[in-house]
């Protein structure tokens, strides 16, 4: 009997768990002595309690939100699995199931055609039997540009996916191919190969100059535009003959939509495509990608189907995700583009207890999982914690390659408005019925239950917590008030030992998944900015969606790009042109604690006769209020010292300077 290999591997990294179950052990007991030290207070007699009730209950709340949330997040680091896969192993192409691509775009003004089409035909160039691939493209604004741009690529395509094929191309999508100063010449490099390169350069600077030349006419012109919430379906299969050489089939979607009806967003959209295909193409397998996130490596395919097509998998996997990369990381990456923490730690952890959440893209599923599963906005967090409900299971696979590339913003705006819808979906599921801590423990082990917990609540247990820390402190600090022990009393080290360890632990997992401390450094930033930004408002967006006074929306990220942002971001320098909704909460916190700072320095300095005493007493306030200085500096440059256009407005500063003295103001008769 002939002995079957297997398609893949999983590896259990037991030094990980070792090191991340006794860290856990470590951390709680510091927080349980934590919380023995608070809940002493309230034990006193009235007599010996000098210090106010009040900020002394906030701020032991927001001590217990943030531990509820870093106990969550240990159960993403309680089994981590590294997974390998052997393509080359699996059968002939006769015998691989067949693959349908959704590719969803939904705004050709925020989402440039180039890219789009990128993304098509780098869709089309996957290495897998072109008769066993159909690529859909499913248009949410019903735009005649979209179409005729589709067309546009499709005839590129005739000639790129042949090229691709004949000599063995690394990269499937033409503007990183022809872009890259990486030699991608596969097997060949001889003065044919050249020839045919060079024609093809200048066929892609054609197709390039067209889809330009029809986004320019159609927005320049007076050309009637459709209306995105009120236009008929449309479905056109683009390669209708037969061609010479064997091509994927690509199919453009724009369902009907009326604004009497709602259209439920991409969860919409993606259910519209999974009735069409049934009817054209019904493949077993589905390929969801977001319009710019292209396939940078055409074997993604063949490697998931080393999954799926493996005998010893079992029947209940539904989909294999691989993560979300991006090509325009810069080096310093202030705005935590890569989002290092889920894709390079999270995901593992997941993958370990039942596997990952569907992350919105870049995910090969079993059609039979998806049937009905879309769930209006929350189409990605909502569909992995139904499947898994049920006992499906996924597995994460991060090869050394980077399989598919998108465009990650370059500027605070784009990226807080992203965060705000991204914080907004799984803080719906967490404040309704289908919370994950009562609803998701059907098939799901505990562990995978606080997994998506911890994804849930995660924006609104930071939002909490982080408002309490940056405000609570430090106005008792202005009013003299010590929240926290002496240094000299034992119970500080229990506080020295929470923060050490927390830092400790942040930094082993930078450095082990192959980054640079300066990754650590921006990520508390990024953190503390998001903290009392997006998460805030993305949990008061959620709240006043429950309450019927404001009615959900879907917000595309702008990925136009702008040649003066993408510089500052490659320097390392925040783009503060955002709205004053977003600057005056972040600069407020700021001006707070120098506020709170700068007075204790000077009583301790001038004002109080026994200035040893003082700093003492309050150094666990002063050292909280200097960490948060220090962490957010680039808001005290763009304050104060830049002169760009790029600093923040005067206009939000002023507006935070009345803020931050109302708070003073009103906090100090409150709570002191």
């Amino acid at each position: 009997m002939e002995k079957s290999f297997p398609l893949h591997e999983c590896h259990v990294n037991k030094v990980t768990i070792i090191i991340n179950r006794t860290h856990a052990i470590l951390h709680s007991i510091a927080i349980l002595f934590l919380i023995h030290y608070r809940l002493s207070f309230f034990f006193q007699h009235p007599q010996n309690i000098t210090i106010p009730t009040l900020p002394w209950l906030l701020i032991f709340v927001s001590e217990l939100i943030l531990s509820f949330a870093w106990f969550l997040q240990q159960a993403c680091r309680w089994r981590p699995v590294y997974r390998n896969v052997f393509p080359e192993r699996l059968p002939v192409d006769d015998k691989l199931p067949a693959i349908d691509v959704f590719i969803c775009t939904a705004d050709p003004k925020k989402e440039p055609s180039v890219e789009v089409m990128n993304t098509v035909i780098s869709a089309m160039a996957l290495d897998y039997p072109p008769e066993k691939l159909h690529v859909y493209i499913s248009d949410d604004a019903g735009s005649d540009v979209t179409l005729r741009c589709t067309k546009e690529a499709w005839n590129f395509a005739k000639y790129w996916v042949p090229f691709r094929r004949k000599y063995g191309l690394l990269t499937a999508c033409p503007d990183v191919y022809f872009s890259s100063s990486e030699d991608d010449n596969g097997d060949y490099k001889g003065s044919e190969f050249k020839a045919e390169r060079k024609k093809m350069e200048e066929k892609y600077e054609v197709l390039k100059q067209g889809l330009r030349k029809i986004v320019e006419g159609h927005f320049t012109t007076n050309v009637a535009i459709n209306n995105t919430r009120d236009h008929p379906t449309i479905i056109e299969v683009i390669n209708k003959e037969e061609d010479e050489v064997k091509m994927p089939q690509l199919i453009y979607v724009s369902r009907e939509k009326r604004p009497s009806h709602n259209h439920n967003f991409k969860a919409g959209a993606l259910n519209v495509l999974l009735r069409v295909s049934a009817m054209i193409s019904n493949s077993s397998y589905i390929l969801i990608l977001d319009c710019d996130m292209y396939c940078n490596d055409p074997t993604s395919a063949r490697k998931a189907m080393c999954f799926h097509c493996d005998s010893q998998t079992p029947s209940s996997l539904a989909f294999v995700q691989f993560p979300q990369t991006f090509r325009n990381i810069s080096q310093d990456d202030i705005y935590d583009n890569q989002i290092r923490f889920a894709f390079k730690v999270h995901w593992y952890g997941f993958d370990g207890v039942g596997g990952p959440i569907i992350s919105g893209s870049n995910f090969y599923i079993k059609r039979e999982a998806l049937l009905g599963s879309f769930n209006k906005q929350q189409e990605d967090y909502f569909t992995g914690l139904n499947l898994h409900r049920k006992g499906w299971k996924s597995v994460y696979l991060n090869p050394e390659r980077q399989q598919f590339l998108g465009t990650s913003t370059t500027n605070l705006n784009d990226s807080l408005i992203q965060w705000t819808r991204w914080t907004s979906g799984p803080v719906t599921v967490a404040l309704s019925r289908f919370c994950p801590l009562t609803y998701g423990s059907l098939k799901m082990s505990l562990v995978q239950v606080l997994c998506y917990s911890e994804l849930a609540f995660m924006p609104l247990l930071n939002c909490l917590s982080l408002w309490g820390f940056a405000i609570i402190p430090q106005l008792c600090l202005f009013n003299g008030i010590p929240l926290y022990p002496k240094v000299s009393d034992p119970n500080f080290n229990i506080f020295s030992v929470i923060l050490v360890s927390s830092i400790l632990k942040s930094l082993y997992e930078v450095v082990t998944t192959g980054e640079q401390l300066k990754v650590w450094r921006n990520e508390w930033r990024i953190w503390m900015m998001r903290s009392v930004t997006c998460y805030t408002y993305g949990c008061f967006d959620v709240i006043l969606n429950k309450l019927g006074m404001k009615e959900a929306t879907f917000l595309p990220t702008n990925k136009v790009t702008d040649d003066e942002q993408v510089k500052l971001y490659e320097m390392g320098v925040f783009d503060f042109r955002t709205a004053t909704v977003f600057l005056a909460p972040l600069v407020t916190v700021i001006l707070i604690n120098i506020a709170a700072f700068v007075g204790a320095v000077v009583k301790a300095l001038v004002v109080d006769d026994d200035g040893d005493q003082y700093w003492e007493k309050m150094f666990g306030q002063m050292f909280l209020s200097f960490f948060i200085l220090i962490s957010n500096f680039a808001v005290i440059e763009g304050m104060i010292i830049r002169r760009d256009k790029a600093k923040i407005p005067l206009s939000s500063t002023l507006w935070s300077v009345v803020f931050s003295m109302f708070i003073l103001l009103i906090g100090s008769v409150i709570l002191c």
